[in-house]
């Protein structure tokens, strides 16, 4: 899903805009993202949020007001942002940028979907893992 292929578009800029909350993306193929910051951290490419496999995802919530505090460049092919709730364990790569980016609007119908479905809302307060009967035994988080 974050995987790097050589014909893939780079950024050409990258800007946090802190007071709209988001993060501006443009890439050499010409195209322009504004990636709200709770769509990237609710689909966190970590462990944290993705398990490890199918069907160990952990839906975010209560991240509307999160703000993006860091962003750390990795290589040449991904940034790690620090989010304002602690959360700093995601590398997003260019491709993966890219993705939400592109299927911003889809992403958003089925993070919606996936709260309606478990009762829930955007703002609805986050349970302590363990309290969530989680806890995947992950060293990284």
């Amino acid at each position: 899903m974050a995987g790097l292929s050589p014909d893939s578009p780079s950024p050409t800029d990258i800007t946090v805009h802190q007071q709209s909350r988001v993060l501006e993306v443009a890439f050499s193929d010409g195209a322009r993202f504004r990636i709200p910051f709770e769509l990237m951290r609710v689909y966190s490419p970590s462990a944290e949020v993705q398990g490890h496999g199918p069907g160990q995802e952990t839906l975010q919530t209560g991240k509307r007001e999160v703000q993006i505090t860091g962003l750390e460049p990795i290589g040449h092919y991904a940034v790690r942002p620090q989010f304002s709730d602690g959360h700093d364990s995601g590398l997003f790569t260019w491709d993966y940028l890219y993705r939400l980016g592109r299927e911003e609007a889809q992403l958003w119908r089925d993070y919606e979907a996936r709260l309606a479905a478990a009762g829930l809302s955007r703002d609805a307060a986050m349970k302590p893992a363990a309290a969530a009967g989680g806890g995947h035994g992950c060293a990284s988080h």
